[in-house]
């Protein structure tokens, strides 16, 4: 009941946040709507394991793509990585998320890489696709033919949004290096999707993968020839079916 009481209170709710000084420290505007853990002052403990990938993956001059941007704790803390020489695509279809993407970016002293921001669902082919928000925090937002997780909490409102795919998109932006995908329940649609752009551009990629995806998901990366990791785990062990936070590396 009481959370219930919070979430109903993080509606629409904007608060300003810094990122960590190792990524930084550049300020990030975030919802409460969004996840209830930026109710907190610090995004150390929301970020970690994306701030652990930026560390180890992301370089002076990288490009990066953040597929499921949601308010941007990868996007900026990329940016930072990657310097002035670095272009960071972020890649978010929940237009009120994509707004505060805006604001963070408007907000970055100079320095960091150009961050392009484009307010676009990611799937397997072009459409026009039912998005549902979430009753509950918006980053469990999802695509309508979509089981999505159990944290959205049912759907509080659906509204239209163009699905692209990244092999489209690799037509108009710098292909990646460094792939983030995190589009709750959807990954396997987003790298059928992505075919060309994993055989020939080869990106090392963090994907969070729901266990009822993960099957085809191991099938797509492994008929691309990555090497899957447990990246919550961090010892760099292989494992043959996609985890929760996968790290595919090309072979």
């Amino acid at each position: 009941m009481f959370r219930r009481f919070i979430e109903r209170v993080s509606r629409g709710r904007v608060l300003k946040r810094h990122l960590p000084g190792d990524m930084g420290g550049g300020p990030l505007y975030v919802s409460p709507d969004a996840a209830l853990q930026f109710w907190k002052g610090s995004l150390e403990e929301a970020g970690r394991d994306l701030f652990d990938f930026a560390t180890r993956h992301v370089k002076e001059g990288s490009v990066v793509w953040d597929v499921g941007a949601n308010v941007g704790l990868f996007t900026f803390a990329a940016a930072h990585r990657a310097g002035a020489a670095g272009t960071i695509v972020a890649v978010e279809p929940d237009l009120f998320c994509a707004e505060l993407l805006e604001r963070s970016r408007a907000a970055q002293a100079p320095g960091g890489a150009r961050v392009l921001i484009v307010p676009l669902a990611v799937g397997a082919a072009p459409a026009v696709a039912d998005f549902h928000i979430a009753e509950r925090g918006r980053s469990a937002s999802h695509l309508a033919d979509c089981p999505g997780s159990t944290q959205s909490g049912g759907v509080r409102s659906t509204v239209p949004v163009p699905v692209v795919t990244l092999d489209w998109l690799a037509g108009l932006a710098p292909p990646p290096g460094v792939l983030k995908i995190d589009v709750e329940t959807a990954e396997a649609q987003v790298l059928r999707g992505a075919r060309s752009v994993l055989s020939r551009h080869r990106p090392v990629i963090l994907c969070e993968v729901a266990r009822e995806c993960s099957a085809d998901v191991t099938s797509e990366f492994k008929a691309q020839g990555y090497r899957l990791y447990d990246w919550e785990k961090r010892d760099m062990k292989p494992v043959e079916s996609a985890p929760w936070m996968t790290l595919a590396v090309p072979s």
